[in-house]
């Protein structure tokens, strides 16, 4: 008889978040490239929701198991690890799925050495949102010193990473949006901000035309979608880049939008994912997040924010917390 662990399932497949409960299934083995990971922790994404409920297209690699980041401790290797991870390294990492459970396979490209001066929670809240963060800002918004960056969604996760990137990298400006004066608050006076602006309560386009002397912005970071989408058009800079990664304002655009800044701002516009591309993509990103954001986590330039830390028994509690639009920061599950 199998080996089994403990997982958290869905009850029925999909379901509301009381829908979720632990259960056992068959411990993985590691093949080829992969290792096997004790997890530690794990960190819960907006994605995890959408899965949850039957609304995210998962990729082939993905079983049903929630969860694509994680710490822990290596137990073993397959016959072709990547060189330098071992047995009993302590290491966070990205998944296609199955991080909420006591134990993980993963390739070893998509595995980073924890460093000592970070916790087991911290490091289960970096892989999917700064990985993502730089995709975003580097990849598709095609960011360089001096430019300007806006990062709508201001105290999201993926954001507060995103906001960190761009102050770290020489920006003429950083903006961003939220819903709450709360929000807005913390995106200034905690991360440094050059401003953000209150969606609820202001113009926010006509707030970045004033803040940048009627200019725009170079590079605008959305998760929203159909109800920004005119927005970002008016504050768009020429030459500029409108990335987006989410939809949570919905997918059909209102009627009257006016399309023609695609032509006199030059502006392009390109959606993207992580969890669809390929190993080599994301370990090619993985590569990035090394280089260029791990010495900064060590010395504290960069800082992992993390709002609650739950045992991992409480996922219910841990979904309900994201779904309430409240947090300014990780939620990270302690898988004991």
């Amino acid at each position: 008889m199998p080996e089994t662990i403990r997982a958290v399932d869905i009850k029925g497949g999909t379901g509301p978040a009381d829908s979720l409960f632990i259960t056992s299934i068959p411990k993985p083995v590691p093949a080829a490239a992969q290792a096997l990971v004790k997890i530690k922790a794990f960190g819960l994404n907006r994605m995890d929701l959408f899965q949850r409920e039957g609304h995210y297209p998962l990729p082939p690699q993905a079983g049903k198991i929630l969860g694509v980041e994680f710490s822990g401790i290596i137990e073993g290797v397959g016959e072709d690890p990547e060189k330098g991870f071992k047995v009993g390294d302590e290491v966070f990492g990205l998944a296609y799925g199955g991080a909420y459970a006591e134990y993980i396979a993963v390739s070893t490209h998509m595995l980073v050495h924890k460093p000592k001066e970070l916790s087991w929670e911290e490091c289960a809240g970096i892989p999917e949102t700064w990985i993502t963060a730089t995709q975003a800002l580097y990849l598709i918004g095609c960011y360089t010193p001096g430019k300007s960056v806006l990062w709508h969604a201001g105290a999201s996760s993926v954001s507060i990473a995103g906001i960190q990137l761009s102050l770290g990298d020489s920006p003429s400006a950083v903006f961003a949006t939220a819903r709450q004066d709360s929000k807005c608050e913390f995106i200034t006076n905690t991360l440094g901000a050059t401003a953000a602006f209150n969606t609820s309560t202001q113009d926010w386009p006509a707030e970045v035309l004033k803040a940048t002397n009627g200019k725009g912005v170079d590079v605008i970071i959305d998760f929203v979608g159909a109800s920004y989408f005119q927005g970002n058009l008016d504050a768009i800079a020429r030459d500029g880049v409108i990335v987006t990664l989410g939809m949570l304002g919905g997918t059909v655009l209102p009627a009257g939008v006016d399309i023609s800044a695609f032509v006199w701002k030059r502006a392009r516009f390109e959606g993207s994912s992580l969890r669809s591309r390929d190993e080599e993509y994301q370990g090619k990103l993985r590569d990035t997040l090394v280089e260029h954001a791990l010495p900064r986590f060590v010395d504290g330039r960069f800082k992992v924010f993390v709002e609650k830390v739950f045992p991992w028994e409480e996922v219910v509690e841990a979904h309900r917390l994201m779904e309430a639009n409240k947090t300014m920061g990780k939620i990270i599950c302690r898988v004991e």
